[in-house]
């Protein structure tokens, strides 16, 4: 291998050689090729030699400096080779002197026991005094804590627990340990833990009463505070003596900040408990009177511990903001325990105004003096209980809002079914019950209480009163309908139907204006869409039952007057006289009059209503097959009865209500059927491809039945003129419905 690898440089240096050679012989090409150059050929030597001089400077340079590190690396190496055979050496005799410890051990035995026996000796000399004194020392400690000077008493007792503790340890440290000597020692110090129990006790009953004593006595508090503190030093050597030792003294750690700490919160939490002096049994408004007392007490506990409490305790145990979580903590577990006992009432509204607006506003923990180490407390209550408390207090609302409705309701039933009229309105003709005003004034009230209490609330307490509104809406149209079918299954039972009716009518139509005022109201606020399509359906549900009543309203007229419609188009009688036309009219201006005490929107609605069915039971007459005329003198005749009687119709509704009509009159459909009566042979198709155009809905049955009193012309005639008729003007029949929807005959027009 190394052969091949001297044969392959070999090449590599001949490449080379050859390679510069030829570079060499293109340079002098390249620098001779114009006759003028060979002059400086010279100049091009020296500056060659010049070249290769500085190139051969450069090489021979880092030739030196390669040399020069590679010597200095080698004297390293050599070097480090000494210190690691040195090091070798020692190893060696190191390894020869831990063979002989075992025997050197054993050899210093009895040196240990008697250094062991030393330091026992210097340890009894050192606490002899306290060892001896001990029971004097424990009556003079017990005597301190209760003439309440602590600092004497906690430097006595720290005395004799040293001179304990530093006993334990050197029989703890004993190889052999013997458990008699130790449960001896411990009975013979046993009154020093009594006395730390009992200072301990002392200083629960200075740290359960330092918002008072700081505002008389704050050394007091300090004095209790320095003792803790010395324990808690003491506490974190013991701890780390235990890690270094194993050995921990009796009743350590102490943990008398932790038992401070504790302290100061159930103190926190028996003044919150405490301020509660009354329960609803004893007065009704028993939250509220809490929740102000216990407003005044924090308020009032907070600026005490801001300006004196801080000044007495260090600045690590950072008090202010301690109080401040304490007073926050033990309040929320105290309303909870409070709203789990049940509240009622108005007492919902009390407690969840306090929560979400006064805690945290100006007169509490927004207070200027306390807001700085307030601002970032989370909500006095959790989420869920604060939820659940709103879902709470709108389920009372609606369980009130039920039970109410449901009351007025009963009420009205009864009034309904009574022997007296409604009661005379003071300021207007119009009749109608205060139960519309009451319902909303109630929504009115319930809403003013929730906008105390958040936004929030007021918009699902609004989204919940319109909801029951609706409901009521729901209730009201089973009573109304039940009412209705009493009344018509024997109408000597209710004598004051129509106006009970007339005062049901203007009710529905008075919740809805008083809604929409509502939603106006509420509009400029802002609303959200579920609020909206509440409205929405508040709206359509009332005015639908407005429709209904005044419909059932109407029933008691037309029930009277169906005898009369059937008269209509009776043989030749009805020809020569008018009277069941005059009897209908006089009816409807009787029952107009009543009409007149409802509201103007409302007679308006009656009034269109009842035009619209006196159209339709005419034309039923009309359509019935009662009559046929055989003469053309006598359908001109018919057509000239018609238009009599539509006319006095129509002035019955124009002297109650001229400018009721909302678009076409449907009258007018019975002037244009009595066109084709009278007009003549020729013209018939031409009418009816009119009729047809303007009421799409128009069927070919009721066409057939009009022809049907044409007896002056052949009926085949006729027939041929409804097919076509009806064929050419379908393809320009629009969508649109007309009183023709109506009108369905269970019997078919025989085919002629």
């Amino acid at each position: 291998m190394e052969k091949i690898k001297a044969q392959d440089n070999k090449i590599d240096i001949a490449q080379l050689k050859k390679d510069a050679k030829e570079s060499a012989t293109n340079s002098v090409i390249n620098m001779l090729q114009r006759p003028g150059q060979l002059e400086k050929v010279e100049q091009y030597k020296r500056r060659l030699v010049r070249k290769k001089a500085s190139v051969e400077a450069l090489l021979k340079s880092a030739m030196q400096s390669k040399l020069d590190g590679v010597r200095v690396g080698l004297n390293q190496l050599g070097t480090c080779l000494g210190v690691v055979k040195e090091l070798e050496t020692n190893l060696k005799v190191i390894n020869n002197l831990f063979v002989e410890a075992p025997v050197l051990y054993n050899q210093l035995s009895e040196v240990r026991e008697e250094n062991m026996r030393h330091s026992q000796y210097v340890t009894a000399r050192e606490n002899l005094k306290h060892i001896f004194t001990v029971p004097e020392s424990v009556k003079k400690t017990e005597q301190w804590i209760n003439d309440a000077k602590l600092l004497h008493a906690h430097q006595c007792l720290r005395d004799l627990e040293n001179s304990r503790d530093d006993l334990l340890f050197e029989l703890h440290k004993l190889p052999n340990q013997s458990a008699h000597d130790i449960a001896m020692l411990k009975a013979y110090f046993a009154d020093v833990e009594k006395l730390s129990d009992l200072l301990g006790k002392q200083l629960r009953l200075v740290m359960a009463r330092t918002l008072n004593t700081v505002r008389k006595e704050p050394t007091i508090i300090v004095t209790a505070l320095r003792i803790i503190e010395r324990e808690e030093k003491a506490d974190d050597e013991a701890t780390k003596h235990f890690k270094q030792s194993g050995f921990i003294p009796p009743g350590r750690p102490k943990r008398w900040k932790a038992m401070a700490f504790e302290v100061l919160e159930k103190a926190v939490a028996t003044r919150i408990e405490g301020t509660q002096i009354e329960e609803r049994d004893d007065n009704k408004l028993w939250i509220i009177r809490y929740l102000e007392l216990i407003r005044q007490l924090i308020l009032e506990d907070l600026r005490v511990v801001k300006s004196l409490c801080i000044p007495c305790f260090p600045p690590r145990y950072d008090i202010m903001n301690r109080y401040v979580h304490m007073y926050h903590v033990c309040l929320s577990k105290h309303l909870q325990e409070i709203i789990q006992n049940g509240l009622e009432g108005n007492e919902y509204v009390s407690i969840l105004a306090w929560i979400l607006n006064t805690y945290k506003g100006e007169e509490l923990m927004g207070h200027p003096d306390l807001k700085e180490n307030t601002a970032g407390l989370d909500l006095l209550l959790p989420q869920a209980v604060l939820k659940n408390l709103q879902n709470q207090y709108l389920k009372n609302m609606e369980n009130n809002y039920v039970e109410w409705m449901q009351n007025t309701l009963i009420s009205e039933k009864q009034e309904w079914r009574s022997n007296s009229p409604p009661e005379e309105p003071r300021v207007d003709r119009y009749l109608r019950t205060a139960a519309p005003v009451i319902i909303f004034q109630m929504i009115d009230q319930n809403l003013q209480v929730t906008k105390t209490i958040s936004e929030s609330l007021s918009n699902e307490a609004l989204l919940l009163s319109i909801e029951q509104v609706i409901k009521y809406g729901q209730i009201y149209r089973e009573a109304i309908v039940e009412f209705k079918n009493k009344h018509f299954e024997d109408r000597s039972q209710v004598p004051f139907f129509t106006q009970y009716m007339i005062t049901i009518v203007n009710n529905c139509l008075q919740l809805v204006e008083l809604g929409s005022q509502f939603e106006k109201q509420y509009l400029s606020q802002g609303f959200s869409k579920q609020q909206s399509e509440c409205f929405k359906r508040f709206k359509e549900v009332y005015y639908c039952l407005r429709d209904e009543s005044g419909r059932y309203l109407l029933e008691e007229v037309f029930l009277d007057l169906d005898k009369h419609f059937e008269e209509l188009f009776v043989s030749g009688r009805w020809l020569q006289i008018s009277l069941p036309v005059d009897t209908i009219c006089a009816t409807l201006e009787d029952y107009f009059q009543d009409y007149n005490r409802l509201v103007e929107t409302n007679f308006k609605f009656v009034i269109n209503e009842a035009r619209r069915l006196v159209t339709k039971r005419y034309i039923t007459a009309m359509l019935s097959k009662k009559v046929s005329f055989k003469t053309y003198e006598e359908c001109q005749t018919a057509a000239k009865q018609i238009f009599k009687e539509v006319e006095q119709l129509r002035k019955v509704f124009l002297v109650f209500a001229s400018n009721t009509v909302e678009g076409d009159d449907p009258l007018d459909i019975i002037l244009m059927l009595s066109e084709i009566l009278k007009c003549e042979d020729d013209m018939i198709s031409f009418d009816l491809h009119r009729l047809v155009e303007q009421y799409a809905d128009i069927t070919e049955d009721h066409l057939h039945r009009l022809l049907n009193l044409r007896g002056d012309l052949p009926k085949s005639d006729l027939k041929e003129k409804v097919s076509f008729v009806m064929k050419s003007s379908k393809p320009k029949m629009q969508l649109q419905t007309s009183i023709f929807s109506q009108l369905v005959f269970q019997d078919r027009i025989i085919n002629w």
